[in-house]
């Protein structure tokens, strides 16, 4: 049986080819230059002016800035002079920020409806989360979306460097914007992300403590159905799968059984639980692991086996791979040592990548005192998902399910999503 990929999972149908294209042909259909910033007015495929404030840009990071990282920055609908400020990273490693701006967060998405391969349309998203806060949706690493390299050696990366220049970029960006200087800060992310995520938060704190200019007034984290750990994650599926009624309760029970659990790394010579995982494999192949409810492509997932082969040779010790040995730094005492105000997990209940089992069992795992028990939260007196809060000397954090929701929840919830954003904000109880 072969491990199922931990990278972000992205629906990659035919419409994804015109997706990216039609968004890069869409900025430079209407362009207002300021500086080495862009200004979009217009959009393909959407009527009028944009009823938001739209920018792009590259910003130079690393040795002589030799690596270009492209953002899309929109400024909140609300007041911009006084909301957040938030960075989002979209997994992978290596998924474009398109992901995060047109499935998930953003203020504009595909119309599917009245959009043709040759002709794209686009609807404006109600339940943006550019609501609530003005949001950085950046591509990274050099080779993510429109973000590259000026030399063959800076596409060479890994965790940490990406952690320094992601943190090198927003030092920069923030400089080229002193108006938001003052505004709370937020840092947003999902899927692999969630590794180097609170490497990022770790620099950024580490930077303020001694006084590295400009000071981030960094307030707190959100992690979408992270990858917190390689084994745990990955090891939670089986009993995820079982629990949902994909797996019965005696291939469940002998898996476990002659595996003890472990379904990642397994003895070569242990036959029994190669032929249970053979058997769990036959059960779950056709599951579109993503969201379990969702239905299954041979086309897309014929491609997505494609493109995760080349993700995961990518983490390998090759010569000629973009990505090079990910150095991945346990995260335990970064959120227990940095986060001064607030962070929390969001996990759709019905993503098999990275189940919302592993990411508990994850959070269980550093013993926190529970403020909050298993208790449902609501959006319209509709049970919204189930949340628990946690805390720890001067932070606090919330896990919370999203009823329904698949590996990347605001896509598949969108109402719901955006109302835990705002009440997360607003440091509010769901």
């Amino acid at each position: 049986m072969k491990p199922w990929p931990l990278s972000h999972l992205q629906p990659w149908s035919l419409f994804s080819k015109f997706r990216l294209f039609s968004v890069f042909l869409l900025l430079v259909v209407s362009l207002e230059v300021t500086e080495s910033r862009f200004l979009v007015k217009s959009l393909p495929g959407l009527l009028g002016d944009l009823p938001f404030t739209l920018e792009t840009g590259y910003i130079g990071v690393g040795e002589s800035d030799d690596v270009q990282l492209f953002y899309y920055f929109i400024e909140s609908e609300g007041d911009p002079k006084n909301d957040p400020l938030m960075l989002w990273l979209t997994g992978g490693p290596g998924c474009s920020a398109l992901s995060g701006l047109l499935y998930e967060i953003g203020p504009f998405t595909i119309n599917y409806a009245n959009s043709t391969l040759e002709k794209p349309m686009l609807e404006i998203n109600p339940h943006s989360w550019t609501k609530a806060a003005s949001i950085i949706f950046l591509d990274q690493p050099a080779g993510s979306g429109f973000s590259y390299a000026k030399t063959r050696e800076a596409y060479i990366t890994n965790d940490t460097l990406s952690t320094l220049q992601t943190y090198q970029f927003l030092r920069k960006w923030l400089v080229d914007h002193p108006t938001f200087l003052n505004n709370p800060l937020y840092l947003g992310s999902d899927s692999y992300n969630g590794i180097v995520l609170p490497m990022i938060v770790q620099e950024i704190y580490n930077g303020n403590e001694i006084g590295e200019g400009p000071h981030i007034n960094i307030k707190g984290y959100l992690l979408g159905n992270p990858l917190t750990d390689t084994s745990g994650d990955y090891n939670s599926r089986i009993p995820f799968a079982h629990r949902t009624g994909l797996l019965s309760d005696a291939i469940y029970k002998s898996t476990e059984e002659n595996c003890y659990g472990e379904h990642l790394n397994v003895d070569p010579n242990n036959s029994l639980c190669i032929h249970d995982l053979q058997v769990v494999d036959k059960c779950l192949e056709r599951i579109r692991k993503p969201h379990i409810l969702e239905p299954f492509c041979d086309t897309f997932n014929a491609l997505k086996s494609d493109l995760f082969r080349r993700v995961l040779r990518s983490l390998d010790k090759t010569a000629n791979d973009m990505w090079r040995t990910t150095i991945c730094i346990p995260i335990h005492g970064l959120i227990v040592e940095t986060c001064e105000k607030l962070f929390t997990f969001m996990s759709g209940d019905h993503d098999m990548v990275v189940p919302y089992l592993g990411t508990l069992n994850w959070i269980e795992s550093l013993n926190l005192l529970v403020v909050n028990d298993w208790r449902p939260w609501f959006v319209d007196e509709q049970v919204a998902g189930y949340t628990m809060k946690y805390s720890k000397n001067n932070y606090t954090l919330t896990f919370a399910t999203v009823k329904g929701g698949g590996h990347t929840a605001p896509e598949y919830k969108p109402k719901e999503c955006l109302s835990m954003f705002m009440s997360w904000l607003a440091d509010d109880p769901l």
